[in-house]
């Protein structure tokens, strides 16, 4: 008969680790001095977190190679900006502004709440920042046109008028102005029109003052605007004012890790807390207070050693990593519980170093396998094309190599002292000597003080837990009862029903908005635009990005069917559109100029410039050649990250499908660049680590089919808290892409722990296995859930999107990994036939049998009767 063990690597480990174990115990002071050495001169590394800081939001929250972002140095190299002859749709990014939104209950545009918009106009050009000792005014550094400032098209329709508002007609979204048309539908918000496009009311106006790009000045002038406003009521008399500039989605993000700052002392305080209270024994001997609080000490070794060492080679620090210390504790406590765990089943009068190094032999391919699991997890998270994401992963994947490194020295050494101490019988706080045996006549209060040092006589071992004897006297026994294995699998299908439709309602992309804290003014500012200014979108650029023979009748007609196709799409408007070759051809039909002829093109393109000078941005021509042109679209009705995503997909097909070489561009784009990666590179990053994740449980768990159980869990836990983040209001982005991550990780830890224990149990059946798996670790499984989220909980506090939506994933992880190790995965393998360590296959409920011996194995004829027992030479 073959064998069933795959144990080739799991016994030269748990060899290896015995030896080491035996030399941590006999030499603890070493392994506990060098790591503090090592963290000392490690956590220098923080002298550079300043310079290695990267919090620019583009950099960190796009993919690195978007399309978007060659697009935008295509269009910047054809058609350079001009500040001295601005304008805002031509714009290759988003522009260096100042905005108000103004909103009124009723109508803004009455003669009363219009002249408090000419107010707050002329206070925004009146604002002036200093900088050693010279003023700067908005004049000096505005963005011109024929030399003056841009201005609110707006305000000047009004002003020509006299001044009022309530005898000036309003046509929306094209306004006739000075012998041109002026768009003002992203002007003018929760607009009502007579049936000939005359404006009736208005609930909003939105005024732009756009600034000269790439000015220290126009930096300081703006951060003026934010402190003028932020100090000044938001409500006026008849409109509520909403402010905002270019710079402050990437100020006001920044401002996030201030606020988590102080969360890192409350989540030590709870860790501390909970490991103390959780380790801590009625014994006086065997209290593991101090364990416990140095298990916490060591996980914040750990984080210092690695971003300090990380900070010293220059790694960039961003603003996710920020999460990585609440991680990384709660990780290294669960191994520091499991490290306990195995401690105390070992024989109280074995030396300190022979118990020391079979708790390292017990407990190694436990915490190897959740370690490399893990760390592996975060590794293969570094293959994301965000920024954010990577820097987060290898951060977080270098913290558990040391927490795992600082686990079987720093924490084993202390074990091995606090070892010491219980074999010399010495009081867990005061190390002084009491008696194992009560003197007659003692009060209760001075046999749990001062008497100490009890264990089981029976075993050898220290006396069971209470949470101990639950699981191995309550919960096993229930949970292998048949009715309630069925109701586990009904429970189990409800789970993965309610996960499958959550997948299916999950969205994609990251609101810029939720960058921002919760009560900050960008907020604000973005719902006014959303509730107002959602009917008409960006102005897409479409460009010629090649050279092509404008006099060709044929390529003007190709390159006029592309825009056709471009204006028939359901979220570009038909009527509004801005096309120097329309034009163009505009004025050669009234001119009757031949514009198949290459001369007679090119000659008269110069005229035509002259007289609309607006489109000689739209042409990059020297030489008598025009090497790349633009026209723009114009999107409506963009409302979601669905539609955001659709438009960007059906833009680029729609230009990739045309004969003439077309792009399409739009800053917004940049942004917009992650729904096109962020699905398939999730997918992608969950495959390989599941792969890699299977390698590892096959290599370690020395039983193939428990390593498929692993697996399952992972996939179970994955589409689980999938499903449930969309249910709870978290779309798929970069931040929940980590947490999407952290997923394979965690659900291998707990899964592992019990399949390892299951398959380690030498019972004669599998609903003892299951017991004896539950009595060993389900305890130390339930101490590292808890104190996960004891590490996370702070979390939910945070006023940052990026720290609640963490907390949120973390604990579905948490929660449905600790109950896939607790629940599922115990049922599902009591359903199947299992390698013990013996080599033994056995799932009868009555161990009481009788066997007839035969060459191969033996026949059994059990209380269910008759079943097979198969017997395998080691």
């Amino acid at each position: 008969m073959a064998r069933c063990h795959t144990d080739c690597l799991e016994k030269p480990i748990c060899k290896g680790f015995k030896a080491f174990g035996g030399v941590v115990g006999r030499k603890p002071w070493w392994f506990l001095v060098i790591p503090l050495l090592l963290s000392a001169g490690l956590g220098g590394g923080f002298y550079r977190l300043k310079e290695t800081e990267a919090n620019d939001i583009e950099d960190q929250f796009t993919p690195m190679n978007g399309p978007a972002k060659a697009e935008r140095e295509l269009v910047k190299s054809n058609f350079p900006q001009d500040d001295a002859d601005f304008s805002s749709q031509r714009l290759v990014t988003e522009g260096t502004y100042a905005s108000l939104i103004l909103v009124s209950e009723s109508n803004i545009l009455t003669n009363k709440t219009f002249m408090q918009v000419q107010s707050l106009d002329k206070k925004v050009k009146n604002i002036i920042a200093v900088k050693d000792n010279v003023q700067i005014k908005y004049e000096n550094i505005c963005a011109t046109v024929n030399k003056k400032c841009v201005s609110n098209a707006i305000l000047d329709i009004v002003e020509i008028n006299s001044g009022s508002v309530d005898q000036t007609p309003i046509h929306f979204p094209m306004h006739s102005f000075e012998n041109t048309s002026i768009f003002v539908g992203t002007t003018l918000g929760g607009v009502n029109t007579t049936s000939q496009g005359v404006v009736t009311s208005a609930k909003a106006i939105r005024l732009l003052y756009y600034l000269r790009e790439n000015s220290t000045s126009s930096t300081l002038w703006l951060q003026e605007f934010i402190e003028v406003f932020k100090n000044e009521s938001t409500e006026m008399p008849y409109i509520k004012v909403s402010y905002f500039t270019s710079i402050s989605r990437q100020e006001e993000f920044e401002q996030n890790s201030k606020t988590i700052i102080p969360l890192f002392a409350i989540t030590y305080f709870f860790a501390i807390s909970f490991s103390i209270v959780s380790c801590m024994r009625l014994d006086c001997v065997r209290n593991k207070v101090w364990v416990a609080t140095v298990g916490v000490v060591s996980a914040g070794l750990a984080v210092l050693s690695s971003f300090g060492l990380l900070l010293y080679c220059g790694v960039p620090f961003a603003m996710t990593v920020a999460n990585s210390p609440f991680l990384i504790l709660g990780i290294g406590v669960d191994d520091m519980f499991i490290m306990i765990s195995c401690w105390q089943q070992t024989q109280v009068h074995d030396p300190v170093e022979v118990r020391l190094a079979e708790t390292y032999k017990e407990a190694a391919v436990s915490i190897t396998i959740t370690t490399l699991t893990d760390v592996l997890a975060f590794y293969i998270g570094i293959m994301t094309p965000f920024r954010s994401v990577q820097s987060f992963c290898l951060y977080t994947g270098t913290a558990l190599l040391f927490c795992y490194f600082y686990s079987i020295t720093f924490f084993g050494a202390f074990m091995a002292l606090n070892g010491r101490r219980e074999e010399s019988n010495r009081h867990s706080l005061t190390c002084m000597k009491v008696p194992t045996v009560c003197p007659p006549g003692s009060s209760a209060g001075y046999i749990m003080c001062c008497v100490g040092g009890k264990y089981d006589t029976k075993t050898g071992f220290e006396e069971e837990q209470p949470m101990n004897y639950f699981f191995k006297n309550h919960y096993g026994p229930f949970l292998t009862k048949t009715w309630t294995k069925v109701f586990v699998i009904l429970l189990y299908a409800g789970y993965l029903a309610a996960s499958i439709y959550g997948c299916l309602q999950m969205k994609e992309g990251i609101d810029l908005k939720n960058l921002a804290s919760d009560g900050s003014y960008v907020v604000n500012y973005y719902d006014y635009e959303d509730k107002y200014f959602s009917v008409y979108g960006q102005n897409v650029m479409v460009v010629v990005e090649k050279e092509v023979e404008y006099w060709n009748n044929s390529i003007r007609t190709e390159l006029q069917s592309c825009m056709t196709h471009f204006r028939n799409l359901n979220f570009v408007d038909k009527e509004i559109n801005i096309s120097w070759l329309d034009s163009y051809e505009s004025f050669a039909n009234s001119s009757q100029v031949n514009l198949n002829n290459e001369a007679a093109f090119m000659g008269n393109l110069t005229t035509f410039l002259q007289l609309v000078p607006q489109f000689q941005q739209d042409l990059n021509m020297s030489n008598n050649k025009i090497y790349a042109s633009r026209s723009f679209i114009l999107t409506v009705n963009i409302t979601s990250a669905v539609d955001e995503k659709n438009m960007l997909n059906e833009l680029r097909d729609t230009a990739k499908n045309c004969p003439i070489p077309l792009l399409v561009y739009h800053p917004a784009f940049i942004y917009y660049d992650q729904y096109a990666v962020i699905v398939d590179n999730t997918i992608q990053n969950i495959g390989v680590a599941t792969a890699v994740m299977l390698l590892i449980s096959l290599l370690l768990i020395p039983n193939p089919l428990c390593s498929l159980w692993v697996t399952f869990a992972i996939g179970s836990v994955i589409v689980g808290v999938a499903g449930f983040m969309s249910l709870w209001d978290v779309n798929l982005d970069s931040i929940s892409m980590i947490n999407l991550v952290i997923c394979i990780g965690f659900s291998v830890d707990f899964s592992a722990h019990i399949s390892y224990a299951f398959v380690s149990s030498t019972k004669p059946n599998v609903n003892d296995k299951v017991v004896e798996a539950l009595c060993n670790l389900g305890y130390a499984i339930v101490q590292g859930a808890v104190s996960t989220i004891l590490g996370v909980v702070v979390l939910a506090a945070a006023k940052a999107y990026i720290f609640r939506t963490f907390f949120k994933i973390m604990f579905m992880v948490i929660l449905f990994g600790a109950v896939h190790g607790l629940t599922f995965i115990p049922v599902f393998l009591t359903f199947f036939r299992v390698c013990s360590s013996k080599g033994e296959i056995s799932n009868n409920k009555n161990s009481k049998s009788t066997s007839l011996s035969g060459a191969g194995g033996s026949y059994v004829n059990g209380a269910d009767g008759p079943q097979m027992h198969i017997e395998l030479n080691k």
